[in-house]
């Protein structure tokens, strides 16, 4: 009996770690942000590498599913981003694969924005009744196309749509006329009336609609629900349905819109929250 106890050892052991080592490979991964320290409105990167099995990463920011796409053998690749209003601190973000459960640390800094004084005609700072139902409907269009979830276009890193000087940096409080205040929640580049507006990446056209505070307006879907946003253009270049590569002409520098002259307001949407262009196109994706 003995004899055989030994025997069946021998047999059983060596078979425990055959099963055993492809569930422990598939549990190995690293995982890292990128940046791992952000200011408040900025983007980063989740990247997860060295898995061996099939199950995909997911994780959660402030209540919201991190969605991932593959970047080569093993690896996988998410875009996030933190609140322009959120809290600076330390972010805790839970991330699985498979049956390993970790959490990733994200350091959120205090964000360092200015204030500016504009001045603007009256009717562009105080709505009639009838344009407040405009912007209403806009505003309603424009939200449930931020809700929208396609399947990942985006290619590599993403470019800034003109290389030109910037002039109202993401996050400034603007004050309109001595009282209004508004928080800028994208980036004004300067441009020349009639130049030309690149796609920031590659995406599908889902507006190009003329809209009362944008004006002429372009907005990319490049999938993840991820969003790039084109303001104040003379002309669009681009349909609603067209697929777009990254740096194609979509548009015309102009100063359709409440706008005070020729000039690109560039905005970034990431799962609904508003990101710095800076940010997002400062990933090496």
């Amino acid at each position: 009996m003995k004899s055989f106890m030994k025997t069946f050892s021998c047999f059983l052991l060596p078979a425990l770690f055959l099963f055993a080592l492809p569930f422990s490979q598939a549990e190995a991964f690293q995982a890292r942000i990128l940046p791992s320290r952000i200011h408040q409105g900025d983007a980063f990167m989740i990247k997860v590498s060295g898995l061996k099995g099939t199950a995909e990463p997911s994780a959660v920011l402030e209540g919201k599913q991190v969605l991932f796409s593959g970047c080569g053998k093993g690896c996988f690749v998410a875009i996030a981003a933190i609140d322009l209003q959120s809290e600076p601190g330390i972010y805790r973000i839970p991330l699985k694969v498979g049956r390993r459960k970790t959490a990733l640390r994200l350091r959120v800094l205090k964000g360092r924005f200015e204030t500016i004084h504009l001045t603007l005609p009256e009717e562009k700072v105080s709505p009639s009744p009838e344009d407040l139902e405009r912007i209403r409907r806009e505003a309603d269009l424009l939200n449930s196309l931020w809700e929208v979830q396609s399947e990942r276009l985006w290619e590599g890193s993403f470019v800034l749509p003109l290389q030109n000087p910037l002039s109202t940096p993401f996050g400034t409080m603007r004050i309109i006329n001595g009282e209004m205040v508004s928080i800028h929640r994208g980036l004004d580049m300067k441009g020349l009336e009639g130049e030309e507006i690149r796609a920031s990446n590659r995406g599908t056209v889902v507006l190009t609609d003329e809209l009362f505070f944008g004006g002429n307006t372009v907005i990319l879907d490049h999938g993840q629900g991820i969003f790039t946003v084109y303001m104040h253009l003379s002309r669009f270049n681009v349909s609603p349905g067209d697929l777009v590569a990254k740096n194609d002409v979509i548009g015309y520098v102009g100063s359709s819109g409440r706008s005070s002259g020729p000039h690109l307001h560039f905005g970034v949407k990431v799962k609904g929250v508003n990101a710095s262009p800076v940010s997002i196109a400062g990933l090496k994706l």
